[in-house]
């Protein structure tokens, strides 16, 4: 058995009708209604927390709320790390 788009989009809601499953056109369809709303698609945010983590945080789907996100989730670079002046 072959591997479709569907197959990689880790968004849970299949019921969606952009969600690659239920049409032909991959991704495209909900990355354009995400951008034209100022959100990030779930895809993204399943990268950095899990849907139980966001409902539990009240999070939504804006740009600046999953860059909060980000930010709070990704360690400070280490002084080793840092360039020397």
């Amino acid at each position: 058995m072959s591997a479709t788009k569907a197959d990689y989009c880790t968004c849970a809601d299949r019921a969606c009708p952009l969600h690659p499953a239920n049409h032909g056109k991959g991704c495209t369809p909900c990355m354009m209604k995400n951008l034209r709303a100022g959100e990030v698609p779930s895809c993204l945010w399943n990268l950095v927390s899990t849907r139980e983590e966001r409902q539990r945080e009240g999070c939504d789907y804006r740009i600046a709320s999953f860059a909060e996100m980000v930010r709070r989730k990704t360690p400070p670079p280490s002084p080793a790390a840092a360039p020397s002046a």
